[in-house]
Parts: structure tokens; sequence; C-alpha cells
């Protein structure tokens, strides 16, 4: 694979899109009380260890985008394409996985849920960046 033709810029905007819905995703505006009661998390537990955690979560949403990236690497990529590579990614692949993790740790639909649907969302707007910007 030709990685010099993938555009890094589009790959490190598209992260930082990950990481930022990640932070609405799970905010008390949005899922943020819900996944934490799901956890059994409570706002003392949830403080400790947040440069660690943001540092890693955003590392990963690097390697999710490169990997994307790496797909979509062809010249018939468009923004339409990017959406539905990322969709069928996000939906087929991680959230299906999450899908079968929460069932064997007995997780309720509700916590898969919210999971499944960050990561989808996350993928298709990856999806739509790389596609965009190539």
């Amino acid at each position: 694979m030709d990685m010099s033709t993938i555009n890094w810029l589009a790959v490190t905007v598209a992260a930082l899109s990950n990481f930022l819905l990640g932070g609405i995703w799970y905010s008390n505006a949005l899922f943020g009380k819900a996944w934490a009661k799901e956890n059994k998390l409570d706002p003392e537990t949830l403080k400790g260890g947040m440069p660690r955690i943001f540092g890693l979560a955003f590392l990963w949403s690097v390697v999710m985008s490169v990997n994307l990236a790496m797909f979509l690497n062809v010249p018939k990529t468009t923004t339409s394409w990017g959406a539905t590579a990322g969709f069928l990614a996000g939906f087929g692949w991680v959230a299906m996985a999450i899908f079968i993790i929460g069932l064997f740790e007995r997780r309720t639909t509700r916590y898969m849920l919210i999971n499944a649907g960050y990561m989808t969302l996350s993928f298709i707007i990856m999806g739509t960046i790389i596609g965009a910007w190539r």
C-alpha cells in the first residue's frame, strides 16, 4: 500500500473528530450519566487518571483514522463512499464487536447501544472527512 498518497491532514482531523465526538457523546448533556450508571462509575472515580486516558484515547483515535484512511486510499474514493465505508466499519465491525463482547460480559443493551452508537457515528464522520479530502 502506498502510504504517500494518504492525506495526513485529513487523518489528523478525522482523529480529532473521533476524540471530540467522544467528549460530546459521553458528556452529561448526552449519554454521560447513563453510561456512568451502566458502568457503576461515580463522579469521583471518573476524575482519576484523565491525562493518561485522554492521551491514549487520542492515540487510538489516530490509529483508527490511519486504518480507515488505508482502506479508503484509492483514487475513486469520494465523500459519499467515505461515509459509507465509515458506516460499514463502524456498524458492521466495531458495533457488532461491542455487542458480542457485551453479551459475554453480561452488559445491558443500553450500555452496548451507547458505545456502539458512538463508534458507528464516529466512523461515519471519520470516513466522511477522509473521503472528502481524498
